[in-house]
């Protein structure tokens, strides 16, 4: 039987709480602790000599616990008579002085400020449901009424969100400060064991009333209390405590290889997220060794996005590689200080065990993982905000090669990488030879200054922008029957100006428009990523599609290559790259039109859903026969190098066999022309068309 919300969200929801009331029944309110959980935070706010009212007192063994612990001044009401009556019997000869009494708590007889405390355990929880919670409100004036300046309201609530809501507002237009402790829950083992944490709402009152609203949470009995500026607030850490605790419960008690469960830890005194933790167990058949039931891994400052981090994929791979039980994989945030390794992990060691797989003793050591037992670094240079893509960043990081580059991040989709450059000293020579697959260990931190680093133009970092250079060798670019044949490409998508500057420097005798619709990113490009628009290097500000509406009405303007390389703002959709309407038969269509007799079409495509990729092939095929794609290793994107097989020398077998000699003389080109730059390419063009599937 799940009692337990999916979600964060569920809290809010009232169908959840009712269920959760039905179904716990009678037994509901043993969850809300006894004496031996209470006393630290009751003690605290409740001093022996204190007059106290316990409201709602039912059953409840904690009167008589606080009676034999020396309150001797508690006041105990019931609406109930029978309750009433039970208690008096039953504490008659033991605790003469404890009294009850048949009152309702709405209407009391008591004086005006005759109490320095009113107690409530599950009261409010009980009667907020009551006729819309004007019951509650009631009950909660009566409270104010009856006490003294500086007397407190001291509740014991499971802080269900409409519950929570009603009382603190209700004391915050009367002035009074509200602090709210969440005490964390008992680990416990039997299956069935409560995992939502209980709260304590104390509600103190003043002679005047406060001009702006104090509100503040306390984790535990003696947590430093965090001061909050709104009700919103409160409530938004109270769902987090919840689902925090919900989620520790499924940790302890079962371990699923595909759940994937994540959180991030915030700063306590900003408040900014932290740390995202994302808990990898392995499958139930791995052969693990019975030493390897839990390990932590910190991923290098910078590293957060590859594929082996930020892909549930990639993640399944990590832990089979580090072959632990469960391994909770641990990404750092931008814009946070972190000292070095040892202190990241001090500061996590403490909420380790909370993310333990069953069975794991509580003395249990848990080794910290991280590759090469370096933390990475990573320098943010700029951020600022578009009102097309949103807030943006900036930032230099240090890749697990060793080597130095710079990303452009949107907020929005702080995963993934919008565009990367590799950097170099500004007078240092470009000598960099490619990409090496074996991983360097970094050294600690750069030497170099963001003042005197460059772009190297010459480095492509994305795999399919260097596909969709490769592309050009379909059109024959260095061989002797093209020389001094003029290149003119249209690229829709500019980034950070990676691709079509690599284009300018490096093809010859060609001429690049790129359109890009947003002119921040413009800006950005020029300013962090070393692109240098001129007069074979110009940019159209404005809408992709009606830019090649409008080429295509002009007329007078034809493209050897048309390349799309332009994302879906909307995440949520199967098709991430281009957005649907880009791949429209009709604009397919404008496209080919716009193409010379060798032209090719260039997409890059990243669908994850196979119907609508399928979808997609078909309605690009209708148009340009000839298709060849290439599959991005460890991404989810492909790159489709499209002809319109006018002729047998676009056939596809045509292309796949003059591709050899094409990849050749296109890498001689490159080498042989740079212009206006001080870098080489670094490009293996014959490596990247091989394994060209025909679609």
């Amino acid at each position: 039987m799940s009692l337990l919300p999916r979600t964060a969200d569920e809290f809010s929801s009232a169908e959840y709480w009712e269920r959760f009331f039905k179904k716990r029944g009678e037994k509901s309110f043993e969850w809300y602790g006894d004496y031996n959980k209470l006393c630290g935070v009751l003690h605290k706010y409740i001093k022996v000599q204190h007059k106290v009212l316990v409201v709602g007192c039912g059953n409840s063994e904690l009167s008589e616990q606080l009676y034999d612990v020396g309150y001797k001044h508690l006041t105990n009401i019931d609406i109930s008579e029978t309750v009433v009556t039970h208690m008096n019997q039953r504490n008659a000869e033991r605790r003469p002085g404890l009294t009850f009494q048949q009152v309702d708590a709405t209407q009391t007889p008591y004086e005006d400020a005759s109490y320095q405390a009113a107690l409530d355990k599950g009261t409010l929880d009980a009667m907020a449901s009551e006729e819309e919670g004007a019951l509650a409100r009631n009950m909660l004036t009566e409270v104010g009424r009856v006490l003294s300046v500086g007397g407190r309201y001291v509740c014991v609530t499971l802080a269900q969100e409409s519950v929570i809501k009603l009382a603190v507002e209700h004391f915050v237009e009367q002035g009074w400060a509200v602090r709210l402790h969440c005490l964390q829950e008992e680990s416990g083992k039997e299956e069935d064991s409560f995992a939502l944490p209980v709260f304590v709402l104390v509600c103190t009152k003043f002679r005047q009333p406060m001009p702006t609203p104090i509100l503040e949470m306390c984790l535990g009995e003696d947590g430093a209390p965090t001061r909050l500026t709104q009700v919103a607030d409160l409530l938004t850490s109270v769902r987090e405590y919840q689902a925090y605790s919900v989620l520790k419960k499924r940790l302890r008690t079962s371990t699923d290889a595909s759940s994937n469960l994540s959180l991030t830890l915030c700063h306590a005194k900003t408040g900014l997220p932290r740390y995202t933790l994302t808990v990898q167990d392995s499958p139930p058949g791995a052969k693990v060794p019975r030493s390897n039931p839990f390990a932590i891994f910190i991923v290098p400052q910078g590293s957060e996005t590859a594929w082996l981090y930020s892909s549930s994929e990639g993640r399944r791979q990590l832990a089979a590689s580090a072959n632990f039980r469960r391994l909770v994989i641990v990404t750092m945030h931008r814009n946070q200080q972190y000292t070095d390794m040892q202190a990241v992990q001090s500061e996590l060691s403490p909420m380790v065990m909370d993310l333990a797989p069953p069975g794991i003793p509580a003395n249990q050591q848990v080794p910290f993982l991280s590759v090469g037992g370096d933390m990475g670094w990573r320098e943010e240079v700029s951020r600022g905000v578009s009102e097309l893509s949103g807030e943006y960043c900036v930032e230099n990081v240090k890749g697990e090669d060793g080597e130095l580059y710079r990303r452009l991040i949107f907020l929005s989709n702080a995963a993934l990488v919008q565009s990367e450059s590799r950097l170099v000293s500004s007078n240092t020579a470009s000598s960099h030879k490619k990409k090496n697959k074996k991983k360097i260990k970094p050294t600690a931190a750069p030497t170099s200054s963001s003042a005197s680093l460059s772009v190297d133009s010459g480095f492509l970092c994305c795999s399919h922008h260097e596909v969709m250079a490769a592309g050009l060798a379909m059109l024959g670019v260095g061989t002797p029957q093209n020389k001094d044949v003029p290149v003119s490409v249209l690229l829709v998508g500019l980034g950070g100006g990676g691709l079509p500057q690599f284009l300018r420097d490096f093809v010859p005798n060609v001429t690049v428009e790129v359109v890009e619709l947003d002119p921040v990113v413009m800006e950005v490009a020029k300013e962090w990523f070393g692109f240098r628009p001129d007069d074979r290097l110009t940019v159209t500000l404005g809408d992709g599609l009606e830019r090649i509406c409008a080429l295509e009405t002009e007329g007078g303007r034809l493209f050897d290559a048309i390349m799309f390389d332009v994302d879906n703002k909307d995440s949520s959709l199967g098709m991430s790259c281009p957005p649907a309407a880009f791949v429209e038969t009709q604009i397919l269509q404008k496209v080919s039109s716009l193409l010379t007799p060798r032209g090719v079409f260039i997409l890059n495509l990243a669908c994850r859903n196979p119907a609508m990729r399928k979808s997609t092939l078909e309605r690009v095929s209708a148009v340009f026969p000839t298709i060849l794609s290439k599959k991005i290793e460890e991404e989810i994107n492909e790159i489709l190098l499209c002809s319109r097989g006018e002729n047998e020398t676009q056939s596809a077998a045509h292309i796949l066999q003059s591709l050899n000699q094409g990849a050749k003389s296109l890498q001689g080109a490159l080498c042989s022309s740079r212009t206006g730059t001080s870098s080489s390419p670094h490009i293996d063009i014959a490596e990247l068309l091989k394994d060209l599937k025909v679609e």
